[in-house]
């Protein structure tokens, strides 16, 4: 139903604007008594076998959704009924930004695609803690960054921030420096200020009485050394994991019009480079670490694929807009017709 007939009418507008108004409409429904239960039904696979521990926690299935989706933490509880196992909130920066000047997100239909140079538009981490204040037993990531203005030299500061004032209410956190869409934000990769950025909040982590997962979203453009570099990173911080991948600045074999469009990729043409990402890591490291697997996800057979590379965990964001929700009950049946 959704293939047939919502998306079709929903691709005939704006892609902010429909965010938003669908974000509005599941907001509304939500609210009229028999709805979320509808949704569960629809789309929630409920199965031990589908749960998961992973870096400490345990995941009702190891199917989420990508953070960038639910930046601001308004939507979490009423997405988690269309059968994600967990939900990444944010990017979150510690003060309110706009992010860049619309038109920011495109749609490229030929090739399954997005191109969004949103730049970490979000109201600010402490709004975002009143609504996740509310939060009735859905499993949250923390994706968290810095704000725009702020200098890459004085970086860790906004992380430290959006550490401290998320702790009490996320199940992990995850440190975006992969975005494109925030000036010099990838040169945070580079092995020597990421080593002293994750260093200092693992430091902040352990002197906590119960410490929570730090995660690293990395981009799929990085070269094989520089992969190299974080395995490096990973085991001497001794952080939980890395996210792999975040969106790509490649427009190679793309057919849309939408393709000249700056910002990051993400969709079907970056389903083979993010797993051939997972696949060097967890070879690489000898799976010394969990990774969570996205890029590119838009069927059953591209979760397995990330699975079978090394993923312990996916996360859908593009593939969610194009196939639907039933794109998740789609991958937790096929796990668990290979049980």
């Amino acid at each position: 139903m959704y293939k047939q007939l919502i998306r079709p009418i929903l691709f005939c507008f704006d892609p902010e604007k429909v965010h938003y108004f669908t974000f509005s409409t599941i907001k509304l429904l939500s609210k009229i008594p028999g709805f979320s239960g509808l949704f569960r039904a629809l789309y929630e696979v409920k199965d031990s076998r589908l749960e998961t521990e992973v870096f400490g926690l345990k995941f009702k299935n190891p199917v989420g959704l990508a953070a960038g989706f639910d930046k601001n933490a308004v939507l979490y509880q009423e997405l988690s009924n269309f059968g994600f196992g967990f939900i990444e909130i944010g990017t979150l920066t510690p003060k309110a930004q706009d992010g860049n000047p619309k038109k920011r997100l495109f749609r490229l239909k030929e090739d399954s695609a997005i191109i969004n140079r949103m730049g970490f538009n979000n109201g600010g981490v402490e709004e975002a803690v009143l609504r996740l204040k509310k939060n009735n037993g859905v499993l949250i990531g923390g994706n968290i960054g810095k704000n725009k203005v702020t200098p890459n030299e004085e970086a860790t500061s906004d992380y430290e921030i959006c550490f401290e004032a998320l702790f009490d209410y996320v199940d992990y956190f995850v440190v975006n420096v992969s975005s494109p869409n925030t000036p010099n934000l990838r040169a945070l990769q580079d092995k020597k200020p990421l080593t002293e950025l994750l260093q200092t909040l693992q430091n902040k982590n352990l002197a906590k009485p119960k410490q929570k997962p730090i995660l690293l979203k990395i981009a799929p453009d990085l070269t094989d050394e520089q992969l190299l570099d974080i395995i490096d990173i990973v085991n001497e911080t001794k952080i939980a994991g890395v996210i792999a991948t975040n969106t790509t600045l490649s427009r190679e074999g793309l057919a849309s019009e939408n393709k000249i469009e700056t910002g990051g990729l993400s969709g079907k043409p970056l389903t083979k480079r993010s797993t051939e990402v997972i696949r060097f890591l967890a070879e690489k490291s000898n799976k010394s670490f969990p990774i969570i697997g996205v890029g590119g996800i838009h069927s059953a057979e591209d979760a397995i694929e990330k699975l079978e590379a090394g993923a312990s965990l996916v996360q859908l964001y593009t593939g969610f807009i194009y196939e639907g929700p039933a794109l998740v009950k789609a991958i937790n049946k096929a796990i668990l017709s290979r049980k």
